[in-house]
């Protein structure tokens, strides 16, 4: 579930770079998160995908 959210943000990311449209910081914020989330499910062993 949460590699599933961590995989759609950093695409909306992607999209908001190349289409240049951003929402402020908002989208950072995001790629930020999915990165996280990415990173601790690494740490804990499980499979990232």
């Amino acid at each position: 579930m949460l590699e599933t959210i961590a995989i759609i943000l950093i695409i909306l990311w992607v999209l908001g770079l190349v289409s240049s449209y951003t929402i402020g910081g908002f989208i950072h914020i995001l790629l930020v998160i999915a990165i996280i989330v990415i990173v601790l499910r690494v740490i804990q062993g499980r499979s990232v995908v």
